[in-house]
């Protein structure tokens, strides 16, 4: 017996973007947002599972608002901050430029590296290089192409 529900949801991956956002215009009665194609099958995915077998209750969902309030203070523009783009405090990033180790510990405001703080991993990278760089790319932590 094949669950109807796992098989729509496993059918996304191989639906065509058009189809997709057609879909999406069935389930959320909009038009589809200008996200790529994986968000897209993301939010299907938990529309449709939502539909069958229910979403959050009111009292989750109130608890989530709360705690959202209470992480930003309401603060609109702290909200829009993605807490996921830093690294986790301690993580230590190790790059090799022209033969020297060099690491850096991520701090919960900044950075360090050789015993000095650094506000942004393009500060460490320029101190390294002498040059201009994007932090995220030079530590690895951005594909160059997605900049």
């Amino acid at each position: 017996m094949t669950d109807p529900i796992l098989t729509q949801v496993a059918a996304l991956k191989a639906t065509p973007t058009p189809d997709l956002k057609r879909r999406w215009r069935e389930l959320f009665a909009s038009e589809p947002p200008l996200y790529n194609r994986r968000f897209l099958e993301s939010r299907l995915a938990y529309r449709i599972q939502e539909l069958a077998y229910g979403g959050l209750k009111s009292e989750a969902l109130k608890r989530i608002e709360a705690l959202g309030e209470k992480l930003d203070d309401g603060n609109p523009i702290t909200r829009r901050t993605r807490v996921d783009d830093k690294p986790i405090t301690g993580t230590r990033l190790i790059r090799e430029w022209q033969g020297i180790e060099h690491c850096v510990t991520a701090l919960d405001d900044g950075y360090e590296y050789r015993g000095r703080p650094y506000k942004s991993l393009s500060a460490i990278a320029r101190a390294i290089t002498g040059t201009r760089w994007n932090g995220w790319i030079f530590f690895g932590l951005k594909n160059q192409r997605s900049c």
